[in-house]
């Protein structure tokens, strides 16, 4: 019987914030912050179903899940710090609760805890040496993703194309969002993945990345995160670079110096000016033209292969989640 969504979320959840249980109260709030104010676990859900589709046991499936729930804790604390960002999950960041000092070394513990939570399920053979290198795959492919972001927004870089956002995203969000929950699967279960789940899931992972751009502009209730914070912190969004691209040269010239402010001097009159300018515009609309575009061409490569895999009724929740992750409705 494969457990509903709703039960692998609890499982996760239990294993997570036990894992991250500490004899010093003030030390594990700190450490249990993120994780405790839930968020869909959406990358956690899709290792557990993956590995089931693939054949892999239900436990091995929920270790790794739980792992890859860690690294999106302690990637999240360090990104909100070098963005200078507000909120996380509807709430202040963690450096704004606490001195960024301790929040650094929260998401340095949480890495530490990722590995550890690795080597013990490796110890009692739960996992293989092949998950490990997934992991450190998943980690080197998101700093150098998380370096071409910060690098654009610290030398004020603005001459970008789509295919400068879209190589940043298949290495920041995309691998671990989507191309390595399906390649654990496979390596949970002794397989060795195709290359069709690197080529499918970074169209999937990149289409969810675009519409989250899209969120920070247009929001919804679900959200979680400083609207316009994009704008705020000067990312190099697809939205920002198609309008830039496409503005009169008097527009253009007025966003570009808004841009190269730091996030504490950009007028809020201002921001609001390139707030209602890039939703006024044919930006977002082509923005969710190309997510739509690759969120398609991505299931329609993953397709043969799900249909192949042994745990077909975990292969559907898989196929769902998936879907689910690029119209963020999980």
């Amino acid at each position: 019987m494969v457990p509903t969504p709703q039960e692998v979320k609890d499982a996760l959840y239990a294993r997570l914030l036990g894992h991250l249980a500490h004899p010093d109260p003030v030390y594990q709030a700190l450490l249990q912050e993120y994780p405790s104010r839930g968020g869909k676990m959406l990358r956690g859900l899709l290792v557990v179903y993956a590995g089931l589709a693939h054949g892999a046991p239900l436990e091995a499936s929920l270790w790794a899940g739980t792992a890859l729930e860690l690294f999106q804790n302690w990637v999240l604390i360090h990104d909100d710090i070098e963005d200078g960002s507000e909120e996380r999950r509807g709430k202040p960041a963690l450096h704004r609760l606490y001195p960024p000092s301790l929040a650094l070394n929260a998401g340095d513990a949480l890495h530490g805890e990722m590995w550890g939570l690795l080597a013990k399920g490796l110890e009692a053979g739960l996992l293989t040496p092949g998950v490990l290198a997934e992991f450190h795959k998943v980690v080197r492919r998101t700093a150098y993703g998380q370096h071409l972001d910060l690098s654009w927004t610290l030398s004020g870089r603005l001459d970008l194309a789509p295919e400068d956002y879209f190589l940043m995203v298949a290495h920041k969000a995309a691998y671990y969002t989507a191309v390595a929950p399906l390649r654990l699967g496979a390596l949970l279960s002794g397989k060795t993945p195709p290359a069709a789940y690197e080529e499918a899931g970074l169209k999937l992972g990149i289409a969810f990345q675009i519409v989250d751009d899209v969120l920070n502009l247009e929001g919804d209730e679900a959200y979680g995160k400083e609207l316009a914070g994009d704008l705020y912190e000067g990312k190099r969004t697809l939205i920002l670079i198609r309008y830039l691209q496409e503005a009169p040269k008097e527009a253009r010239a007025r966003a570009e110096a808004l841009l190269r402010l730091p996030r504490e001097a950009k007028p809020e009159a201002e921001v609001r000016w390139l707030w209602q300018n890039l939703l006024a515009s044919g930006a977002v609309a082509w923005a969710k033209e190309e997510a739509r575009r690759l969120a398609q061409e991505g299931m329609e490569a993953l397709a043969p292969h799900l249909d192949r895999l042994p745990g077909q009724s975990a292969a559907s929740r898989l196929r769902d989640l998936l879907t689910a992750l690029v119209e963020r409705r999980a």
